[in-house]
């Protein structure tokens, strides 16, 4: 049997990409509610927001008060995303203790998301990298539409492992390989990861999975299987992409948790304590939640 890792990071990014994405304006007290119910499960990394323009998301105009209400944990690193210089200040103002960037794999979403070029979006990742450092702040980049783009189809491993390498070089601590718009499978996870494992260790990956064809945890599995041990994933499944067409929610923490616990790896997360946390805030977006997990333990909750 393949050796899996033993230990995985899970990166909570609920608060962030999860949110972003909904029609409904999720109040800042019940943002930082969720975000500290998310530490008290045992999470030791949380997305808490994004310090973008609110212009073009607005669900995270409101980052600084966010991350200025949350009861910060031991053990927790809290992050934010970040575009650019301004949204890095803005960052290191709020107090997280990292950002993260957000390049693309393929030219045109690159060009619909932020409205750069590849090679104009590493030129700011180099800035803000830089940047960064004289803060001591980590960075970490997701690399979106790593194994499809919703405008221009499939996208090389050999260009993934390429952008990955170099993101590194800019200054990355890590690089999470992301399925924006949930294309990937298992046979395409391994190839590609085939690929950038030339050029970066495992130690240096994480993967970002979205459900939209329901092969979130086969995936996962796949990563595993290459090494991987760091994942990122979404409470209750809630998320996607505003400049992705028809990309569903992130993978689901709780369904994350779930496989990983049947499988005896470590997380530190506890999946009822998680799971109320999910259920605290899936009135507040005004539909069901998509996690598997999530719905078979409510309907626990709701017999007991």
């Amino acid at each position: 049997m393949t050796t899996l890792p033993s230990r995985v990071r899970i990166v909570e990014v609920g608060p962030r990409d999860g949110l972003q994405n909904e029609a409904a304006f999720i109040p800042t007290p019940d943002k930082i509610a969720f975000v500290n119910s998310l530490a008290e499960a045992g999470h030791t990394m949380i997305e808490v927001s994004a310090f973008v323009s609110p212009k073009w998301v607005p669900q995270m105009a409101d980052a600084s008060f966010v991350c200025a209400g949350i009861t910060r944990q031991p053990g927790v690193r809290y992050t934010a995303l970040v575009p650019n210089l301004q949204g890095l200040a803005r960052a290191r103002e709020a107090r997280v203790d990292e950002v993260a960037v957000f390049p693309a794999a393929s030219e045109t979403f690159s060009k619909r998301n932020i409205n750069q070029t590849i090679d104009e979006a590493l030129a700011q990742v180099k800035q803000v990298c830089d940047e960064a450092r004289t803060m001591q702040l980590p960075v970490r980049a997701y690399l979106s539409t790593s194994f499809g783009c919703p405008f221009e189809g499939a996208v090389a491993p050999s260009r993934v492992a390429e952008l990955t390498a170099q993101l590194i070089d800019l200054g990355a601590y890590e690089v999470s390989i992301s399925d924006t718009i949930g294309v990937a499978h298992p046979r395409q996870v391994s190839d590609v990861l085939g690929h950038v494992m030339q050029r970066v260790p495992a130690s240096r990956l994480a993967l970002h999975f979205h459900d939209t064809r329901g092969t979130a945890l086969v995936n996962v599995y796949a990563g595993l299987a290459a090494g991987v041990a760091v994942f990122d994933a979404s409470a209750g499944g809630l998320g996607g992409c505003p400049y992705a067409p028809g990309a569903t929610g992130n993978l689901a923490t709780e369904d994350l948790v779930y496989l990983l616990d049947g499988l005896g790896i470590t997380t530190g997360v506890q999946l009822e304590t998680l799971a109320a946390a999910s259920r605290a805030i899936e009135p507040l977006v005004g539909h069901p939640l998509p996690s598997r997990m999530f719905r078979a333990l409510q309907a626990t909750h709701g017999r007991a």
